[in-house]
């Protein structure tokens, strides 16, 4: 078999690859971490390359001869990553670390879109700082069922050797760059969902993605942080916060951590709105969680002009003089929309009847001639928005309570700091009884790493969380296709 090399003119760099390699394998191979939410299925249209003056999908074109190319990639190096998050006090209490002069606490959100590290000096506590990337996974898929499924095809090793690699150079970096030296770091405690928790830690990931849907081990998780290579003080623990259920993880810990929830008077209902949504309801007395998969139409993958939240997206619209005017992230002309663009676009849409409650659109909308918001693109989110308002529905009728029960409704995670949440009650993402008793939280995942990393009790007390945790899952409950089916409906259904 004949091999050919591929020069990718805008990184500078050259592989050689066998023919019948498709282009966007090789790009991975050249270490470019190309976008590829549809895992190379030919569906999301996102990793478009030009060779030979022609644009073409990278993932449906095969080398047949030396090539040259152009990635035109995505402008991702300025995407809004979510760091902050409500982060209640806590008091030091770390236990016994190894020995370091200048000691340094490592939290970690590892996100299937992106990875957040924060730092902490081990001796008084303060936060010295913050950095974020975007997760290297997303090359083998937007999301966590098309990751899972590629572990399972070419190994696991794949997808946990790029996202180490990532959060290596992360930790080298930040320690750096706040004056200190990554071998300071003397413990780490890290949250993510199931998925990223299993291909971190190199699991078989076909108990998530096959029934009975449940994680290979749901208690925490602690390794030597070198062993996993990252570059940090040779003695430093690693910890992972415990798993709830198959598709409610640690991050989903770190948050109902973060919001103190097994202590609340209030009703109150978490939800995580990603990929996959997360929800706990509950309070002092009991709390349960269910999941979704919503699909990543919230992060702008499967939408035809759809990108992340980064320049050139708009990712707000309202109506004005009777038309839907938009905000762009950087300002100037846009060059796609990002999912919080998308919300209020077909809330507006709806609001102007140019959208019918069934989701049927008379005509594309155009904001611009490049940007625009087409019918294939409402029902990627009406197939998204179900699964989460289903969700929601459902956990409350297991637990007996009424939506208008709920006291308040804490919103994490990226995009739930981003929608409108008039938006959201508008297309019914979220109950529309419940719009003034929502309560953005931010990365409150992250929060509870944070949170986890300071105090060892606290550590210990987010794994007696996790076990009171009655998990739900819908994929076996008889009566979710009716539900989902039902809440397609971004009005009630005149049927």
């Amino acid at each position: 078999m004949s091999a050919y090399k591929v020069i990718f003119e805008r990184e500078g760099k050259t592989v050689v690859v066998a023919e019948g390699t498709t282009l966007l394998q090789a790009a991975i191979d050249a270490g470019l971490e190309p976008n590829a939410p549809c895992g190379g299925a030919g569906k999301c249209k996102k990793c478009k390359m030009k060779v030979a003056g022609e644009v073409i999908l990278s993932c449906q074109t095969k080398v047949d001869r030396d090539m040259v190319v152009d990635t035109l990639p995505e402008n991702e190096e300025n995407a809004q990553i979510l760091m902050d998050g409500v982060f209640r006090p806590v008091e030091l209490a770390t236990g016994v670390l190894p020995h370091a002069d200048n000691p340094l606490l490592a939290a970690i959100d590892l996100g299937s879109t992106s990875i957040v590290l924060y730092l902490h000096d081990a001796i008084t506590g303060e936060q010295l700082g913050v950095q974020s990337t975007l997760n290297p996974q997303r090359q083998y898929g937007g999301d966590v069922v098309q990751r899972a499924n590629t572990a399972m095809d070419q190994g696991v090793e794949v997808l946990s050797s790029c996202v180490r690699i990532a959060i290596n150079a992360l930790l080298i970096e930040l320690s750096r760059k706040i004056g200190r030296q990554p071998q300071d770091i003397v413990r780490i405690v890290m949250v993510g969902n199931a998925c990223m928790h299993h291909l971190f830690l190199e699991y078989p990931t076909n108990t998530l993605v096959l029934a009975p849907y449940m994680p290979v081990t749901k208690e925490p998780v602690t390794v030597k942080a070198v062993d996993v290579g990252f570059d940090v003080h040779p003695e430093a623990e690693l910890h992972w916060l415990s798993l709830i259920g198959g598709f409610v993880g640690a991050d989903t810990v770190g948050c109902i951590l973060a919001a103190d929830m097994d202590k609340l008077d209030k009703l109150t209902l978490m939800v995580d709105i990603g990929t996959n949504g997360e929800m706990v309801l509950g309070n002092k007395n009991f709390m349960t969680a269910t999941s979704t998969a919503a699909g990543p139409a919230f992060e702008g993958a499967k939408i035809t002009c759809g990108m992340r939240g980064g320049d050139g997206a708009i990712d707000h619209t309202w109506i004005e003089d009777g038309k839907i005017a938009y905000h762009v992230i950087g300002g100037g002309e846009p060059t796609g929309i990002c999912g919080s663009g998308l919300l209020d676009a077909v809330a507006n849409l709806l609001e102007l009847e140019e959208i019918d409650p069934s989701g049927r659109m008379e005509e594309t909308y155009f904001f611009t001639e490049n940007v625009f918001i087409n019918q294939k693109d409402v029902r990627e989110l009406q197939l998204a928005k179900a699964a989460i308002a289903a969700g929601i529905e459902l956990l409350c009728r297991y637990e007996e309570h009424e939506i208008g029960d709920i006291e308040q409704l804490l919103l994490a995670g990226a995009f739930g700091n981003y929608l409108d949440p008039h938006s959201a009650c508008a297309i019914g993402l979220l109950p529309k009884e419940l719009e003034e008793r929502i309560i953005p939280v931010g990365n409150a995942a992250g929060a509870g790493a944070e949170i986890a990393v300071l105090n060892h009790y606290e550590e210990r007390r987010s794994a007696e969380m996790a076990r009171k945790v009655k998990f739900v899952e819908l994929a076996n409950d008889p009566e979710f296709q009716d539900v989902y089916v039902d809440q397609m409906f971004f009005g009630e259904d005149d049927e």
